[in-house]
């Protein structure tokens, strides 16, 4: 049965970039088929005998677009015990204990930042064992680059053997418990071997059920392991999934993921119903958090200047594959050495604007590296969040490089294609509060780099223009990002109009209904 339904009496947003508005719009068969005056739409609704909806007045914008997240990530993180804003060891510790009382088996937490605790320094193996001793236990750092694990997970996990620079080490050789990089995503993958394909199959509904919640009807999940992408198949055949989700997958050991993709010719948009397949993401380096993100010279807090997580022959190899293929590549570059490499394999493929491919964080990007990637074409997915949650990254890099750290009005100024997205759970998931830090910066919070970087501000509409269309251009879905004619119905109600309050209430605005295609998927 077709849909048609008319949404009258309303303040409807149907673009930002211009900002545009109207009374009302008509929906027919998930799309958006008529814009204009209350009087106008219920005329040619009359005609179609569509449902009426009274607006009463209330605000329509279109619906988020997160373009860079990670859905099963997100649903396990929703099971965790949250760390985010822990103040010390000792309250972390407590927080494990509690934690454990409710829960049976391995444990798993995530959000702390060694940054805010009053002691100091990183938290340890030997921290953990005082509240837990007899099962495994992992708390990652907010990054998603490093975690801490207690004795029993690194015997479990084997990571304890371990001879690598991401298992971190003692004065005397032993382990602290601290795992970077390729041990921390090691550590991950034994964890999510103890979760039943029914808890992961729950895990992945959770949260795009909590993505409606908050206005996300759209994203682009990365790093997409072949049961990720088995289980999404899965919940899309049974009717489940009520997300538009478009993966990145990971490339697979030895390329096999890839491979795959090619000898069966699926390409970019390959898919049905409410999921799509994107392409190949790839995580170059690390995090400046961690100081595992590849710096072109020494951080200015410690000897070290990062390292790349792959080789440069081993990327373009990859990005090659990827782009005959027809896929979208998105490679993960926070630090500016790393930004260089991506752009140099970029630059050999040719026609990179032509086949949509990614840069994803781009945190330190300095201004030739702005001019080069807009001549190359190449699209960002990018965090403003992280503005807030590195507020110590003036030390990390030094003043003359926080100038380039999160440069967003001087990537926007260029005319380079960009979106906007959580990294979620990295960052939560919540649009209003990554628009309230691309627009603020964290001047009322009194983050440093607020200061020496307020001309890198964005205005509230390129900000929600960023997070509807522009997101929908990275992602290269033409159908989504406003409510222009013919473009899917996908549209949110909100508490306020974000252009009626001031800028310190635009994270107090509420999501009071979600639309995919016209149909309501979410009632608060």
């Amino acid at each position: 049965m077709c849909l048609k339904r008319a949404f009258i009496n309303g303040n409807v947003y149907v673009s930002f970039r211009p900002v545009r508005r109207v009374e009302a719009f008509l929906v027919v068969d998930g799309r958006v088929a008529m814009l204009g005056s209350t009087e106008e739409v219920l005329k040619a609704a009359e005609v179609l005998n569509a449902e009426i909806i009274d607006l009463d007045g209330g605000t329509v914008l279109p619906a988020f677009i997160d373009s860079h997240m990670h859905l099963d990530e997100l649903g396990e993180y929703l099971n965790m015990l949250d760390l985010r804003g822990v103040r010390s060891i000792e309250e972390l510790k407590e927080k494990l204990r509690k934690f454990a009382e409710k829960k049976d088996g391995w444990l798993r937490g995530h959000g702390w930042d060694q940054e805010l605790f009053e002691e100091r320094r990183w938290p340890t193996r030997h921290d953990l064992d005082e509240v837990v001793s007899d099962r495994p236990v992992m708390l990652s750092r907010v990054c998603l680059h490093a975690a801490v694990l207690n004795t029993r997970a690194l015997e479990e996990t084997g990571l304890i053997e371990w001879d690598s620079e991401d298992v971190l080490r003692d004065e005397n050789g032993e382990p602290t418990g601290i795992v970077k990089e390729d041990a921390f995503s090691y550590a991950v993958r034994k964890f999510d071997e103890m979760v039943t394909e029914d808890e992961y199959g729950k895990y992945m509904l959770q949260a795009a059920e909590y993505a409606l919640s908050k206005g996300v009807t759209t994203v682009g999940f990365v790093s997409v392991s072949e049961r990720a992408l088995k289980a999404l198949s899965r919940l899309d055949a049974e009717g489940k999934l009520r997300l538009r989700v478009k993966v990145y997958l990971n490339p697979g050991e030895n390329l096999g993921v890839l491979e795959s993709l090619k000898r069966l010719g699926i390409r970019r948009g390959f898919g049905g119903g409410r999921l799509k397949i994107g392409g190949i993401k790839v995580l170059a380096d690390g995090s400046l958090g961690a100081r595992t993100a590849w710096l072109s010279s020494p951080y200015s807090d410690a000897e070290t200047s990062g390292h790349p997580n792959v080789t440069k022959e081993w990327l373009e190899l990859v990005a090659r594959g990827t782009h005959e293929a027809g896929l979208q590549m998105a490679v993960h570059a926070i630090g500016d050495a790393t930004m260089d490499m991506v752009l140099d394999v970029y630059e050999s493929l040719g026609n990179v604007e032509g086949a949509g491919h990614r840069i994803e964080h781009a945190s330190l990007m300095r201004p030739d590296q702005i001019e080069r990637a807009k001549r190359l074409g190449v699209r960002l997915a990018l965090q403003p969040h992280f503005v807030m949650t590195d507020w110590w990254v003036i030390e990390r890099v030094g003043e003359k490089r926080a100038k380039w750290v999160y440069p967003f009005r001087s990537i926007a100024k260029a005319g380079m294609p960009f979106g906007l997205s959580t990294d979620s759970p990295v960052e939560p998931l919540d649009p209003w509060e990554t628009v309230y830090a691309a627009v603020t910066r964290g001047k009322y919070e009194g983050v440093p780099l607020a200061e020496l970087t307020s001309d890198e501000a964005l205005s509230l509409e390129e900000t929600l223009h960023a997070y509807t269309a522009g997101s929908a251009e990275v992602l290269m879905e033409d159908d989504l990002g406003s409510l222009e004619e013919g473009k899917l119905a996908d549209f949110i109600i909100v508490s306020d109009d974000p252009f009626e309050v001031d800028e310190k209430e635009l994270r107090e605005i509420k999501i009071l209904e979600t639309y995919l295609g016209g149909e309501r998927v979410f009632k608060a």
